[in-house]
C-alpha cells in the first residue's frame, strides 16, 4: 500500500523541518521551542480526538481538517470494519490506515507534543479513531436518530411550556408587586432635600425584577439549545461551541465584575453624592432666583445661568474623579475612542459651543429678560424664551423668531421695556410742514394730537423738536411718553390718525417727500368728508349689502 503523495510530502517536510530533529537523532533532547509550536485539534462530530502540528506551507488547521475529513469518509463507509485500522512503520514515520486508505501519518514532531514515543502515540491515535468511527456510525443509525428526534421534540414542548408558564408568572408577579409594595416605596431624602424620588426608585426595582426574569429566560433557553444540539451528530460541534461561546464570555465577565465591585461601590457613592450636591445647588439658586435669598449685589436674573455653570463644573469634577475607576479606562482602545470623540466634538460643534457661551454671557449682560419688548438687528418682538443656544421672539404679528445667541452677542440690542416703567418710553414720529405755516401753530397741533391719543402719559408732557429745516419743508418730531411698550404699534397708529385729524381741522397740509409745487387747493380732507362711506362716526363696521342675483336672458 503506497501512501499518497501529500502524506509523503508532509512526512518529509516534518522530518527535515528543523535542526531539533537532527539533535534528536544524535541523542539530544529537543529544545523547548519545538514543543511550543502551534497545534490544531482533529474534531469529528464535535469531539476533539487529538492535536496535530503543521508547517508554514501546510498549517496545523489545514492538516487537522484533512485528517478529520478522511476519518469521516472512512466512518461513512460501513463496509470497512472499525477495528481494521492498523499501524505500520515507514521510513518517514508511523502510518495509520484501513481499507486501503491512509488516515494519519505520525512523525517524531507529533510525538514531541505529548512527550511520548512515536509508536505509543500512534497506538493512542488508533484507539481514538476507532472510538470515533464506532460513535459516528452508531449516532447515525435509524433507531438512534428516531430516539434523538423524540427527545428533541419532548424538550421543545417542555421548553415552550416553561416559557409560557414563566410569562404568566411574570405578569402575575408584576401585578402583585404593584398592588402590595408600590405604596410602601418612599423617596430617599437628605434632610429636606429629595435625593431620589419614589417613582424613580420604584422604576429601578421594577426594571431589576424584569432583568432577573430575562436572565432566567436566557438560562432556560441556553439549557434547551445545548441539550437539543448535542442530540444530533451534525449539530454536536455547534452545541459544544455554544458552551464555550456563552459560558466563556460569562466567566470572563463574572471575574471582571467581581474585581470591579470595589470600584463600582466607589462610583455609586460618588454618583449619589454628586446628585445630592446638584439638588442642593438647585435649591440654593432657586431661592436666589425667586428673591427669598439674597447674596450681596447678586442679581436674581443671574440665578439660572449661574446654576448651569455650577452644574457643569460639578459634573465635570465628578467625571474626572470617576474616570480612573471606569473599566478599561487605561486601555489604548478606550483612549483612542475618547480622543476620536473629543476631536469630532471640537471640529463639529464650534458654533454650538459659541452659542452656549454667548447664551450664558447674555444673562450677565442683562440686555433683556423674558417678557421684554426688544429690537435685535432688524427683528422686533417680545422675548418669549431664552434657551442655552437660541433666543425666541414673538413678533407683533404673532410670528416666532429664533435668533442664535452668538448673533445676539455681536448685534446691537434695543430694549424698549427696561426704562419704560421708571421714566417712560418715548414714542416719536416726524411730519414735514411747509414754511408758510407758523411753527408755533404746528407744535400746538402736534401736542393736541398727542393729547387726543389715549394711553399716552400726560406726565412727563409731550414735546416737539424741529429736526431739520429742509429745502421745501420743516421736519417736526412729536415725542410722547408711554409706559406700555407692548402697545407701541397700536399707539403709533392712533397717534398718526389724530395728527391727520388735527391738521385737517385747521387746514394745514402735510408735505409729501417729493415736492414739485404748491397745488391750487391744499391737500387736506374737509371735516364733512371725514366719515364718507363706508366709515362710521362711532367706529362700527358697515352692514353688508345684499347684491341682487344677475339674471341671464333666455
Amino acid at each position: 500500500m503506497r501512501p499518497p503523495v501529500g502524506t509523503l510530502t508532509l512526512s518529509a517536510g516534518l522530518a527535515f523541518w528543523t535542526p531539533p530533529v537532527l539533535a534528536q537523532a544524535e541523542g539530544a533532547s529537543p529544545p523547548q521551542a519545538a514543543v511550543e509550536q502551534p497545534t490544531a485539534p482533529v474534531i469529528v462530530d464535535g469531539v476533539s480526538l487529538f492535536r496535530v502540528r503543521g508547517i508554514s506551507v501546510y498549517p496545523a488547521e489545514q492538516r487537522a481538517a484533512a485528517i478529520a475529513e478522511r476519518i469521516e469518509a472512512l466512518a461513512a463507509d460501513r463496509s470497512v470494519p472499525a477495528d481494521s485500522l492498523v499501524v505500520r512503520e515507514s521510513p518517514l514515520g508511523t502510518i495509520l490506515a484501513a481499507g486501503g486508505r491512509q488516515l494519519v501519518s505520525v512523525v517524531n514532531q507529533d510525538a514531541e507534543i505529548e512527550g511520548v514515543d512515536r509508536q505509543v502515540l500512534a497506538e493512542l491515535y488508533r484507539r481514538r479513531i476507532i472510538d470515533a468511527i464506532q460513535r459516528f456510525r452508531h449516532d447515525r443509525e435509524g433507531p438512534v436518530l428516531s430516539r434523538s428526534g423524540a427527545l428533541a421534540a419532548g424538550a421543545t414542548l417542555v421548553f415552550a411550556l416553561v416559557i409560557w408558564l414563566g410569562l404568566k408568572l411574570l405578569r402575575l408577579s408584576r401585578r402583585t408587586l404593584d398592588q402590595r409594595y408600590r405604596a410602601r416605596v418612599h423617596a430617599v431624602q437628605f434632610q429636606t432635600v429629595e435625593v431620589v424620588r419614589a417613582e424613580h426608585l420604584w422604576q429601578g426595582l421594577y426594571r431589576a425584577f424584569t432583568a432577573l426574569a430575562l436572565l432566567v429566560g436566557l438560562l432556560v433557553s441556553y439549557v434547551y439549545l445545548h441539550y437539543v444540539l448535542l442530540l444530533f451528530p451534525w449539530t454536536r460541534e455547534l452545541g459544544n461551541r455554544l458552551s464555550d461561546s456563552v459560558l466563556g464570555p460569562l466567566a470572563i465577565l463574572g471575574l471582571g465584575a467581581v474585581g470591579f465591585i470595589p470600584d463600582l461601590v466607589f462610583l455609586i457613592i460618588l454618583a449619589l453624592l454628586t446628585r445630592a450636591l446638584l439638588r442642593v445647588v438647585h435649591v440654593f439658586f432657586a431661592r436666589l432666583g425667586d428673591g427669598t435669598l439674597s447674596v450681596g449685589t447678586f442679581d436674581p436674573d443671574w440665578a439660572v445661568p449661574s446654576e448651569r455653570i455650577a452644574r457643569i463644573l460639578i459634573i465635570a469634577f465628578a467625571l474626572v474623579i470617576a474616570y480612573p475607576r471606569l473599566p478599561g479606562s487605561g486601555s489604548e482602545a478606550f483612549k483612542g475612542i475618547s480622543l476620536m470623540i473629543g476631536l469630532i466634538f471640537s471640529l463639529g460643534s464650534s458654533s454650538v459651543i459659541g452659542n452656549v457661551i454667548a447664551g450664558q454671557s447674555l444673562a450677565y449682560r442683562r440686555a433683556f429678560k423674558v417678557g421684554d419688548r426688544v429690537k435685535i438687528g432688524e427683528h422686533v418682538g417680545e422675548v418669549s424664551q431664552v434657551r442655552l443656544l437660541t433666543t425666541y421672539l414673538r413678533s407683533p404679528k404673532n410670528e416666532q423668531i429664533v435668533i442664535p445667541n452668538s448673533t445676539i452677542l455681536n448685534t446691537e440690542v434695543v430694549n424698549f421695556s427696561t426704562l419704560a416703567q421708571e421714566k417712560g418710553l418715548i414714542l416719536h414720529t416726524i411730519v414735514g410742514i411747509g414754511y408758510e405755516t407758523p411753527w408755533r401753530q404746528v407744535e400746538a397741533m402736534l401736542l393736541e394730537a398727542a393729547a387726543r391719543t389715549p394711553e399716552l402719559l400726560r406726565q412727563p408732557p409731550p414735546f416737539v423738536l424741529q429736526k431739520a429745516l429742509g429745502t421745501f419743508a420743516v421736519d417736526y418730531e412729536l415725542n410722547a411718553y408711554c409706559d406700555n411698550p407692548h402697545r407701541m404699534i397700536v399707539l403709533y397708529s392712533a397717534l398718526h390718525s389724530h395728527i391727520q385729524d388735527v391738521f385737517n381741522e385747521y387746514g394745514v397740509q402735510i408735505m409729501t417727500p417729493a415736492y414739485e409745487g404748491d397745488p391750487e387747493q391744499p391737500k387736506v380732507v374737509r371735516p364733512e368728508h371725514w366719515f364718507m362711506e363706508p366709515a362710521r362716526p362711532d367706529g362700527t363696521a358697515p352692514a353688508p349689502q345684499r347684491v341682487a342675483a344677475a339674471t341671464t336672458p333666455a
